[in-house]
């Protein structure tokens, strides 16, 4: 992937650490992660949830995934994992 950054210092700060930083699932959409689906996303409409960036398809497509925090993440990260392991 290749990162942009809007000043030297974050750029630094992402270097330093850039687990904090990367988007979960691959930057796909976490709410579409959650059916097993690779869906584009909309840098606008993310979560930040412990200390984790979520990004998702559009600011409705957020609102669902925030509604069913939960649920969505636990299927979320179990796609994840299942394609990581393949």
């Amino acid at each position: 992937a290749t990162y942009y950054f809007s000043s030297k210092k974050n750029k630094v700060s992402f270097l330093k650490n850039p687990n904090h930083f990367i988007p979960q699932y691959g930057g796909y959409c976490a709410y579409g992660m959650s059916f097993d689906h690779d869906a584009p996303i909309d840098p606008k409409s993310f979560a930040i949830i412990d200390n984790k960036l979520f990004l998702n398809y559009s600011s409705e497509v957020n609102e669902l995934w925030l509604n069913e925090l939960a649920d969505r993440m636990e299927l979320a990260n179990k796609n994840w994992l299942k394609r990581k392991k393949s």
